[in-house]
């Protein structure tokens, strides 16, 4: 039978390939609805069916969760203004495993505003992430598509967007605030759509469907499921688990879109893979250390009080 944790793992599982197939709904959606217009789409129905999921916890934090959403609805905007202007000029594959290295920016932006030397094992993660960008994005004549760099932008954004959230949400609602933080993305973005763009409605089934998916799936519903999963399972599990979006990414991009990364694309991704993997890897082994150090120090207590 299964238990408890393993089912909140499985539900990180389907978000994380929700996350995945992400890039391959943009890439749809890119073709024809400008950047911001479809931000706001997608956002503003994430917005209103995640609230609708939780309308008595979005209303009764309403007033707290006002300026911390501000501020991560703009941060969260800025994430997929890089990400989707990139996307276009990129492949679903490159922008994904370059997006998933916002595991290795929290801790070095960690680091540097605490001015601590960060881990070996970030240290060895980063030179694997970082020879593994170069094969992954160097040109024939080692230049950089513009897509990659502005991919790789969206994950310095997350980043910033991650700790700025790990600061907010103490001592709140963050489930609340998470959802506020959706509505507010969607309305800044809305608005810079109407000052700098055409904004229209979705008219084609691919605009409908990208929309949909992205809505309902990719953020409502995994957002949902990622902080109900949470709290069944470790940090430590969660990020493993989400370390997967880009291999999800890239099988959708290679099924659909007949995408084949070069044998040296595949190389570098391999690379960013382990790059982001094996910190976590490192902090997992040492809390089973911990935690096995811990009940050692509490068996030798108990029989001290028993002697």
């Amino acid at each position: 039978m299964m238990t408890t944790k393993k089912k909140a793992n499985l539900m990180l599982l389907i978000a994380t390939l929700f996350w995945g197939s992400s890039y391959l709904f943009m890439q749809m959606g890119m073709a024809t609805l400008a950047v911001c217009n479809f931000i706001a789409l997608r956002f503003g129905l994430a917005f209103i069916l995640a609230a609708a999921c939780f309308p008595k916890r979005v209303w009764q934090a309403r007033e707290a969760a006002l300026w911390p959403a501000v501020v991560l609805g703009s941060l969260l905007l800025l994430v997929f203004i890089f990400i989707l202007f990139g996307i276009p000029r990129t492949t679903t594959s490159n922008a994904a495993f370059l997006v998933s290295l916002t595991v290795i920016f929290v801790p070095l932006l960690t680091a540097l505003l605490s001015r601590k030397l960060p881990q070996k094992s970030v240290v060895v993660g980063v030179g694997c992430a970082f020879v593994g960008v170069c094969f992954l994005t160097l040109q024939g004549q080692l230049s950089v598509n513009w897509g990659d760099v502005l991919s790789i932008g969206g994950a310095l954004a997350y980043a910033l967007h991650i700790l700025t959230a790990s600061r907010l949400t103490k001592g709140g609602d963050s489930l609340a605030l998470g959802i506020w933080q959706l509505g507010f993305t969607a309305l800044f973005s809305g608005i810079l759509s109407v000052l700098f763009e055409q904004p229209r409605w979705p008219q084609a089934s691919e605009e409908w469907l990208a929309v949909f998916a992205l809505g309902i799936f990719c953020s409502a519903l995994g957002f949902v499921m990622q902080v109900v999963a949470q709290q069944h399972t470790t940090a430590t599990d969660t990020s493993l688990i989400f370390s997967l979006e880009p291999v999800f990414a890239a099988g959708f991009g290679f099924a659909f879109l007949g995408e084949v990364l070069s044998v040296q694309g595949y190389f570098g991704a391999a690379l960013v893979l382990i790059g982001v993997i094996y910190p976590q890897l490192c902090q997992k082994e040492t809390l089973q250390d911990g935690e096995r150090n811990h009940a050692l120090q509490s068996e030798s207590m108990s029989k001290k009080a028993v002697s």
